[in-house]
């Protein structure tokens, strides 16, 4: 385990395995009925145990062993995944924030792929007789192979002992684009000043197949939303941004079978160099945390790539603990009670 990315030391959620029923526990003494269920995709802990996690991610279905190995190695260039650590700080920040506002909810934690299982988080919230559950998917943008897969997975067979109240989409909450913003302000203004000149940005969100979209998934047109409202917010002009997809798919089939939606970043970083720029600034507008996609992907494997093309590549911090997110995680609550 490499040292804790949130500067938590000994209290590290990630080092103390700690479990996502504790904040239930603490207010067991509470008379609330309704809890909040925030849910992240989850990640290994360490390489080792790839091939375990992306079984879950697959469904059982085997990968091609050079995917595997390829995953493998993308995780031990990182240490590994920060995901649980920040989706615990996360939902301990929005735990805070609702009692400041007088609501004695707890907040639990489920992931999708890892420990702790959304499936073993529900059989707890159901042990301890609460009647309604708020239920948050920390993925913004609506698409069924992101939130349609963590609603499966919340209402398993359908016999859930309370009201699930599953907020199905929140990409264009107003704190949301401000916790952007916010990043993207602190961090491009920084990277300009290196540069010497103004960085195109490009906004960026995890690429789906092109078959979700055709058949109406609204995950394309929201991620865009999303990154226009934020560069509005932002003050950036039309030609100071642009946008991409990023981390498609490693299935191991030919991708003309079922290719993956674009512009991929590599094919945007290019097509910059092309009108003279020799430098990009990378805002990943759909992930809310660091993990592999952010870590691997654009810090390094798409640096290393504009590198190649003789251009220099900066990244916005990502959301993490910010708590303008926390406030918008509780208005979204506040809103449903």
């Amino acid at each position: 385990m490499t040292a804790c990315p949130l500067i938590l030391a000994g209290r590290c959620y990630c080092a103390n395995h700690m479990s996502s029923f504790a904040a239930s526990e603490q207010s067991s003494d509470l008379s609330a009925k309704t809890a909040v269920l925030l849910l992240a995709h989850g990640s290994p802990e360490d390489p080792s145990q790839v091939p375990e996690f992306l079984s879950y991610v697959t469904g059982g279905r085997p990968l091609p062993p050079a995917v595997v190995e390829e995953i493998r190695h993308r995780y031990s260039l990182i240490g590994f995944s920060p995901l649980a650590c920040w989706t615990f700080l996360q939902a301990d920040q929005l735990s805070k924030s609702l009692l400041s506002r007088s609501l004695k909810m707890p907040v639990f934690v489920g992931l999708r792929n890892w420990k702790p299982f959304i499936s073993d988080t529900v059989k707890a919230i159901a042990s301890q007789d609460f009647e309604r559950v708020i239920a948050i998917c920390l993925a913004p943008q609506n698409s069924r192979t992101s939130v349609g897969l963590y609603r499966r997975a919340v209402s398993g067979d359908g016999n859930l002992p309370f009201k699930m109240d599953f907020v199905e989409q929140w990409h264009d909450h107003p704190l949301l684009i401000k916790a952007f913003a916010e990043k993207l302000g602190f961090g491009w203004q920084r990277a300009n000043a290196e540069n010497g000149a103004k960085l195109p940005v490009i906004f960026t969100a995890h690429s789906v197949p092109e078959s979700t979209i055709t058949e109406g998934d609204p995950y394309e047109n929201q991620s865009k939303e999303t990154a226009r409202l934020v560069a509005k917010e932002s003050g950036l002009d039309a030609d100071d941004w642009t946008f991409a997809f990023q981390s498609q798919g490693m299935s191991g089939g030919p991708k003309s079978v079922n290719p993956w939606i674009g512009p991929t970043v590599e094919e945007t970083i290019r097509n910059l160099k092309t009108k003279g720029h020799r430098g990009v600034f990378v805002h990943p507008i759909g992930f809310l945390c660091d993990h592999v996609e952010v870590l691997y992907d654009i810090d390094i494997a798409f640096k290393q790539f504009a590198e190649k093309e003789g251009m220099r590549l900066w990244r916005a911090e990502s959301l993490n603990g910010s708590k303008t997110l926390t406030a918008a995680l509780a208005e979204i609550v506040s809103s449903r009670v």
